[in-house]
């Protein structure tokens, strides 16, 4: 078998030989992307401008706002542009990109997202300490560290998917997914990715373990509140949280732990749609519906005469405290 090693491209999974469904597999992504793109600006457009939101949960929220611009640009652009443009081919720096920018944000979501669990829990269950615990510099410190550890994760990666060597350039998934790059290994380099994903999916395990803790903490506490109202309130803040783990659990499990076998390239392609861009697409769709001072502060975006004016002092992550 040949070896592709010094090859200058990857060829990616094609949606359609037929022209019309490409140029229709254009549009879809399009519109996609536009809305994810959009949604995710207008939260952070929001949490920068309104003073009302400079707390820990939305300066959390602007964060995984962040992320989820960076995911879908990821992978969504070129995928538009190979449909467009009739092409398969991705360089080989193209690849190497997205798989480090894929691990970066993906890690750096579920950081963020167990830190807004954390944030819950202090904010419900120990509410007269939550100034004192989440102050300013732990707010900073805790979305650094996600950050800097899923740099770190994703340099790690990255390095170990592009030593190993190739015998082919045909990667069977739309973007540069790893588990279809390891595939084309014809060398035992491979399993060093393998233990990486395993221990990678090991953290992400033990996150989503920490945010069920967690939550299972909060309920209790709700349900000992004598007031309905306040019981109502506490759910409110907690609920649209609670349904991007889900749908990010959900997505991400039907994905990687479906039965193994020769699965067809179309069942790859729903696969990696539905937890690598379903979930930047809805996430603003979720927190805007069921937040009613986010759903304000969109309004306020639309009147910019009567949206509150922010003086160059007063940044961010000033009024985190």
């Amino acid at each position: 078998m040949p070896n592709f090693t010094s090859t200058s491209e990857f060829l990616l999974l094609g949606f359609s030989d037929i022209r019309d469904l490409q140029i229709l597999h254009f549009f879809v992504f399009l519109a996609v992307y536009v809305t994810a793109v959009t949604g995710n600006l207008l939260i952070i457009i929001a949490v920068m401008l309104d003073h009302h939101l400079h707390t820990p949960m939305y300066f959390f929220l602007m964060n995984l706002a962040v992320l989820d611009l960076g995911s879908v640009s990821v992978m969504v652009p070129k995928a538009m542009a190979n449909s467009l443009l009739n092409t398969r081919s991705i360089s080989y720096s193209g690849c190497v990109a997205q798989v480090f920018f894929y691990f970066l944000f993906s890690g750096s979501d579920s950081a963020i997202l167990t830190i807004m669990a954390h944030d819950r829990y202090v904010a419900i269950c120990r509410p007269l300490q939550y100034e004192t615990i989440m102050h300013t510099g732990a707010c900073i410190r805790m979305a650094a560290s996600a950050w800097i550890a899923s740099i770190l994760n994703a340099t790690l990666h990255t390095g170990a998917t592009f030593a190993i060597t190739f015998c082919s350039n045909i990667i069977n998934q739309f973007f540069c997914e790893v588990p279809q790059i390891i595939k084309l290994s014809c060398s035992d380099l491979y399993l060093i990715e393998t233990g990486l994903l395993l221990f990678s999916c090991s953290l992400f395990g033990g996150c989503f373990i920490y945010i069920i803790i967690t939550y299972m903490k909060i309920f209790a506490t709700v349900l000992r509140m004598p007031s309905v109202n306040g019981r109502k309130k506490a759910l409110s803040t907690c609920l649209p949280h609670l349904t991007v783990v889900s749908l990010l659990l959900f997505t991400g499990t039907f994905a990687y732990l479906r039965p193994p076998g020769n699965t067809s390239a179309e069942l790859n392609v729903i696969c990696a749609v539905m937890y690598a861009i379903l979930p930047p697409l809805l996430n603003p769709f979720i927190y805007s519906m069921r937040n009613k001072e986010l759903k304000t502060a969109l309004l306020r975006l639309t009147d910019v005469g009567h949206f509150p004016q922010i003086g160059s002092s007063k940044i961010l992550l000033v009024k985190l405290g």
